[in-house]
């Protein structure tokens, strides 16, 4: 697949008028309501990722319009932030490398492809907006990654690309909190516990990006300016917290980069 799939992305989008988002509002109760949902994400998937996709969505119309937009929604997994997207009425494309989570909770959206983020499989400018969500931090080259999902945007478009980063509580993914002494001794100490290794693998399919390591990426990658550079969880009165070195390995938890393609 060489090109955006326009007509069928049209064809197969919901027919449904798109669904007020309510104005995203960085609180301190929002913050606690998505930290509490976090305990349910292994029992409960579906209904904490649709909680998340809702938030997510919400907070990714402050900064462009989504209705009639076409949207590659990359690491799609199993379409929650598809559905989401297209529900606010935009035409998204689901880019998931992994046949097995395309299809985890069912037939995948309509129009989702299998592709690799370090190579999407769309061309050049195909797109108003390019989304990714807690994805960076398990491909080998991440920032690899983000110049694909900047090339793929048109001129005046958005890159929106949210990870957790490695030394936030939430680093080690299910190992947690034990990848502060080492993603590998974390994976072992997981293994011996519950059987199996964690599905998140330390070197495989996890793997440490920092804060500071993206903010230099975002501020020297050429033919874009960085509209938010934030904790994605955190209250908006955190935000700074961004600015301040080592603290913010630890405190942003989740960072969210907002990039606007040059005109």
């Amino acid at each position: 697949m060489s090109t955006l799939p326009g007509r069928r992305i049209a064809a197969s989008a919901s027919r449904r008028s798109p669904l007020p988002t309510a104005p995203h509002r960085a609180t301190l109760a929002r913050s606690v309501r998505l930290i509490r949902a976090f305990r349910e994400e292994q029992s409960d998937p579906e209904g904490f990722y649709r909680l998340l996709a809702a938030d997510t969505i919400a907070q990714l119309s402050r900064y462009t319009a989504l209705d009639g937009r076409v949207v590659a929604d990359v690491g799609s997994g199993p379409g929650f932030f598809t559905t989401a997207l297209r529900d606010a009425g935009a035409r998204c494309v689901g880019v998931e490398c992994d046949a097995g989570e395309l299809t985890r909770h069912g037939p995948p959206p309509p129009g989702s492809v299998l592709g690799s983020a370090l190579g999407l499989p769309l061309a050049s400018g195909s797109v108003d907006v390019c989304f990714s969500s807690n994805v960076l931090e398990h491909v080998p080259d991440p920032w690899r990654m983000g110049d694909e999902m900047v090339r793929v945007v048109r001129p005046g478009g958005v890159v929106f690309l949210a990870f957790t980063n490695w030394l936030s509580p939430w680093g080690g993914h299910e190992t947690s909190p034990w990848h502060y002494l080492g993603g590998h001794r974390a994976a072992q100490r997981y293994e011996r516990r519950h059987g199996r290794p964690p599905k998140n693998r330390y070197g495989v399919s996890l793997h440490p990006v920092s804060v500071a390591a993206a903010l230099r990426w975002a501020h020297a990658r050429g033919g874009v300016t960085v509209e938010a550079a934030t904790p994605r969880y955190l209250p908006g009165w955190a935000a700074p917290v961004v600015r301040v070195p080592g603290v913010r390995e630890v405190l942003t938890w989740n960072l969210l980069l907002v990039l606007r393609k040059a005109p």
